[in-house]
């Protein structure tokens, strides 16, 4: 478990050699009223493009960077090539939206893998600016700020929790709305949850009870560091394995970001569909409406992280966010446009940033 206790985030940023230190020599592009996002997740490569506060573009394409690097330590060749790939058709998107402001960052698969050094570079060379791996705790509070786009009204001014339930780590972030949070981060997700306990298909039930028990785990250790987090009534979910279970309660084939935005999902919900889901083998699990195909092998994964992070927390509901870590990294690409106009890295910008 990684865990801030407040204060300002930590970056890093590879070199090509795969230490976290020095970076290459490019740097995120030239500020301008329009700005694009890639977040290189374990499981997806996410892209937003905002002109202004309103969103051109957002997609999210499944690549499965993180695929086997909890039991190798390695980022897999087949993973590599297909992260590049969608990088290289993100650089053309980005152009085609006139955009010079580019910013990249990598979260659990990059920075845990022994060979991320060489994938960075060619990250770099093919969108033409840095790729800032960020740690955990920096994870966390980019999601916390990004969770909180457009859901004021829901959310309110009383302390919540921003949970990122990602393919290679878990964040929790707690704190009040346009504050900086303390943040913990445990080193399950959706993708090496399943990888490294889910090995049947339907999972076996203990497999599904050591899953949620490992993630439990996490969380005893979390409150004790965060004794905050179990009296935190406000529960907002970001990312991917919230956002697709909600669409499989809602049984929407697309997603629809004006139905989900700040969607209650019960726990009640949630369990129904965990139920559902982890009964089922992967064949007949990608019939399920809401469910994307390229999702469905790692879906009860994120499940089991989920339930075991409402039953844990005792909460009868989760807030919904189509918002996240790449909203995050606007705000504050934004926020500090003159230091980046003038140079700085991004890396750098993320661990001077503070909110309070």
């Amino acid at each position: 478990m990684h865990t801030s206790l407040g204060g300002s985030p930590v970056a890093t940023t590879p070199s090509a050699s795969g230490s976290r230190g020095a970076s290459t020599t490019r740097r995120s592009c030239a500020m301008s009223d329009r700005i694009a996002v890639v977040d290189i997740g374990s499981n997806s490569v996410k892209l937003l493009v905002l002109d202004g506060n309103d969103t051109l573009h957002r997609d999210s394409v499944v690549t499965r960077l993180g695929t086997g690097v909890a039991d190798t330590g390695n980022l897999a060749d087949e993973s590599v090539a297909d992260t590049l790939q969608r990088l290289a058709e993100i650089k053309n998107i980005v152009e085609s939206h006139g955009i010079t402001d580019l910013h990249a960052v990598a979260t659990a698969a990059v920075r845990s893998a022994n060979n991320s050094g060489p994938f960075i570079a060619q990250a770099e060379r093919t969108l033409g600016c840095d790729v800032t791996v960020i740690d955990g705790v920096t994870e966390g509070t980019l999601a916390f700020i990004g969770a909180q786009r457009n859901l004021e009204h829901v959310i309110g001014t009383e302390p919540l929790t921003v949970l990122d339930v990602g393919g290679g780590s878990t964040e929790f972030s707690i704190g009040f709305p346009g504050s900086t949070p303390r943040v913990a981060s445990i080193p399950y997700g959706a993708r090496n949850l399943t990888e490294r306990i889910l090995e049947h298909d339907p999972p076996r039930p203990e497999e599904l009870t050591n899953a949620i028990g490992a993630v439990i785990d996490e969380i005893d250790d979390v409150v004790r560091e965060i004794p905050e987090l179990e009296s935190c009534d406000r529960l907002v979910g970001v990312a991917g394995t919230v956002v697709t279970i909600a669409m499989v309660e809602l049984g929407l084939h697309e997603f629809d970001a004006q139905v989900l935005h700040g969607m209650e999902l019960t726990k009640e919900a949630a369990e129904d569909v965990f139920r559902t889901l982890a009964t089922e083998t992967l064949a007949d699990r990608i019939h399920n409406p809401g469910l994307p195909a390229d999702r469905a092998d790692i879906i009860v994964g994120g499940c089991c992280v989920l339930v075991a992070v409402l039953r844990k927390l005792q909460l009868p509901a989760i807030t919904v966010s189509t918002t996240a870590l790449a909203d995050g990294v606007a705000v504050v690409a934004r926020t500090s446009a003159a230091r980046l106009g003038a140079g700085a890295r991004l890396a750098d910008v993320l661990r001077d940033f503070s909110l309070s």
